[in-house]
């Protein structure tokens, strides 16, 4: 298979931008870098599409490996033909290449091994050419072989068909189209083990039947679960009367001495070996499948999570709710620095609500907090309701905001928390983590296992290497696409900076408090094991906010400042135009001149120029300055309080294959199921929905039992 030509057709790129992003990828460049800075190269494919690329490049790559090491054991068996030849050439999944494996693998012992190694093999020929003028017991009386195990003619009868069984079962053609009649018209059904399931979790698969063509993730995902818990018994059921005819139009003839017997050999190779193995796949493909969707909705879910705006500029007091151990407070100041801390006992069994809150106004009055971020796990709720009636009281204006504090105690935990705080317990290094996830949630949350965010369904569930791979890809495009200020970023964030490690990271920081500032970019090559190639990777996504060149606040990568050089010579600007911001005319004057002029005068493409003018306009931009702020609060709800018909403010906090959960002000999220998001037809929440969007919704009904709120986007004015 000639790779570069296969993927540019799977991913409609002329052959020359295939062949450069693989030679782009051969040569250690990482995707947020070829993204950014290769764009001339590949046709300005984003983050995402590269990815994929280099995904699908590793398959091909393995499967050309398979097909490789097939082809060299069928040789070395003297079997190799042209047909099998042609059939491995135009394999394009690995399943095909296991199909046209298998009648030439090593077996274990098998009935067909075993009738084999008995010297029926030649009979087995006999039956199934099913050219033959009389009885097959007539040609059995010759197979007949006390020392080798055959007894009598129904034993040698026996044992051909099971050589004849074997081979209808590895026949690849034959394979293929009942695995393709099987996606396409097969069902999975479930019943239920009612004695099993004491939570009555799985009660509503009790009776389930669902098309394999239409089954949606979450229900293979949920189906999955229920039989590994021992709750469904599950199995995939097809037209057996259809299989059976599929194979006989391949191995019957019209044979009266042979009918019966190839009858008899096709069905029980259907029941014994074909269909188990079938099903065992068909499960497979559709658990891979669902595994893939799931994955994805963690990504989707994750990306906007990460680039929620920070509140940059504000005191923040972090809030981390408790009962036994009580509730742990930290105030950070507008660089995330612990200012103070304490722990109040307002909620049970201690109930010091008033000297809870007499310690709270102190020190909001102490250090001037503007905003308090409340963890929304336990005792939240009635944290919400006493900051709510606190801020009320006090002098000056403060705001409160719930933060999500999923995997906030896992990092408290860990031993990077330990060694940032190495003087606060747990349970106040959480405190400044919620704190820090308000102020700014990017450089917070990478310091935990993504896995851990809690965005998606069924993570557990999930191949755990396969979901830390695309999380981890999620977090370096997020942190490479908003770029790292130097003189400030943890050893944490600058790990994820493109073509830096997590060593290498701690050789800046160490850098960093050696030289105490750093000016330029061109100063990170005098830093430990800092080489050229990993210079030239990471460079562009590193922000100097105060340095010596205005172009290292930028996202103008240093190979390119010559050429930044030229362009502002062109129009006679200078570097006080990029500083005063008075660059606003530039895009018209290179307009008038010409894109494709330009470039080619400064020595760039035109993307590359594109992008460098962007830059230029608002050095120091931060992406996510475009989008929406945390919700700011200053009173509280609770579900008593809803009512159907009444029209909310919400946050988009988890988007997921049959709806979206909205938090709407209570301690309990709604959910807004997939057929009332929109009047007109989705596919996914996802193509209308993203986490930490803001959305208006209406009440469908409360349930105050199930604690359930059931919301709709439809009819609001």
């Amino acid at each position: 298979m000639e790779i570069q030509k296969q993927l540019a057709y799977e991913f409609n790129l002329r052959e020359m931008y295939a062949e450069n992003i693989i030679n782009l990828i051969d040569e250690g460049n990482t995707i947020p870098f070829i993204a950014r800075y290769r764009k001339e190269a590949h046709g300005a494919c984003d983050d995402q599409v590269l990815r994929d690329f280099a995904d699908r490049l590793n398959y091909l790559r393995n499967l050309n490996k398979e097909k490789e090491k097939v082809e060299k054991v069928i040789k070395e068996q003297d079997k190799w033909t042209e047909e099998i030849e042609k059939a491995l050439a135009d394999a394009l999944t690995l399943t095909e290449v296991e199909d046209i494996y298998r009648p030439y693998k090593p077996k274990r012992k098998t009935r067909a091994t075993m009738a084999i190694a008995k010297g029926l093999e030649p009979l087995a020929d006999i039956i199934q050419a099913q050219n033959v003028d009389k009885e097959i017991v007539v040609y059995a009386k010759d197979f007949i072989d006390e020392e080798k195990g055959v007894k009598n003619e129904d034993e040698a009868i026996a044992g051909a068909k099971d050589i004849i069984a074997e081979r209808i079962s590895d026949d690849a053609n034959l394979r293929k189209t009942l695995r393709e009649i099987i996606s396409k018209k097969a069902q999975v059904k479930a019943s239920w083990v009612e004695e099993k399931d004491e939570n009555k979790t799985y009660e509503n698969y009790k009776d389930f039947s669902g098309d394999v063509v239409k089954l949606p993730s979450h229900r293979i995902l949920a189906l999955n679960r229920g039989e590994k818990e021992d709750c469904l018994k599950v199995s995939v059921e097809i037209n057996e009367k259809l299989m059976l005819s599929e194979i006989e139009k391949v191995y019957l003839k019209d044979n009266e001495f042979t009918n019966q017997i190839m009858l008899d050999t096709i069905a029980d190779s259907y029941d014994r070996l074909l269909f188990p193995s079938l099903e065992r796949e068909c499960r497979s493909t559709l658990t891979d499948m669902a595994n893939e969707q799931a994955i994805k909705m963690f990504e989707v879910n994750l990306k906007p999570l990460l680039l929620q705006a920070p509140l940059k500029n504000n005191i923040i007091m972090g809030y981390d709710p408790g009962y036994y151990n009580g509730c742990k407070i930290a105030v950070i100041d507008e660089k995330g620095d612990v200012l103070d801390t304490a722990v109040v006992h307002p909620t049970p069994p201690q109930n010091k609500v008033e000297e809870a809150k007499k310690k709270l106004a102190d020190m909001i009055i102490k250090n001037n907090v503007d905003i308090i971020a409340i963890g929304n796990g336990t005792a939240s709720k009635e944290s919400e309701i006493l900051v709510a009636e606190l801020i009320k009281t006090l002098p000056r204006k403060v705001s409160y905001a719930m933060v999500n504090e999923a995997g906030a105690s896992v990092y408290s935990a860990s031993k990077l928390a330990a060694k940032e705080f190495p003087d606060y317990d747990v349970n106040l290094r959480s405190a400044v983590s919620i704190a820090r996830r308000l102020q700014d949630p990017l450089a917070e949350l990478i310091k935990i296992d993504v896995k851990s965010i809690g965005v998606g369904q069924y993570q557990h569930d999930m191949p755990q290497n396969r979901l830390t791979e695309v999380l981890e890809n999620t977090v370096e495009d997020c942190v490479n696409s908003v770029g790292v200020d130097l003189n400030t970023a943890s050893v944490s964030l600058l790990s994820y900076v493109s073509g830096i490690s997590s060593s290498l990271a701690e050789n800046i920081v160490d850098y960093r408090s050696q030289v105490k500032h750093i000016e330029n970019r061109s100063d990170l090559l005098n830093v430990k094991k800092m080489g050229p190639k990993a210079y030239e990777q990471c460079a562009g996504f590193l922000r100097i906010n105060d340095g010596n060149n205005i172009l290292d606040n930028t996202g103008v990568h240093p190979e390119s400042y010559d050429a930044v050089k030229k362009l502002l010579a062109i129009f006679n600007l200078t570097d006080e135009h990029i500083k005063s911001g008075e660059l606003s005319m530039l895009p018209s004057l290179i307009n008038n001149r010409g894109e494709q002029k330009t470039a080619d005068e400064i020595g760039v493409g035109v993307p590359t120029l594109n992008d460098i003018v962007k830059e230029l306009l608002k050095p120091g931009r931060d992406i996510r300055e475009d989008m929406p702020l945390p919700e700011l609060r200053s009173d509280i709800l609770s579900m008593e309080d809803l009512k159907p018909e009444m029209v909310l403010d919400g946050v988009v906090r988890n988007v997921i294959d049959f709806g979206a959960f909205v938090d709407i002000g209570v301690h309990q999220d709604g959910l807004v199921h997939i057929s009332q998001i929109s009047n007109a037809y989705i596919s996914h929440p996802s193509d209308v929905l993203k986490v930490g969007e803001k959305v208006k919704v209406k009440i469908l009904s409360v349930d105050l039992t199930k604690k359930r709120i059931s919301l709709t986007m439809k009819g609001i004015e």
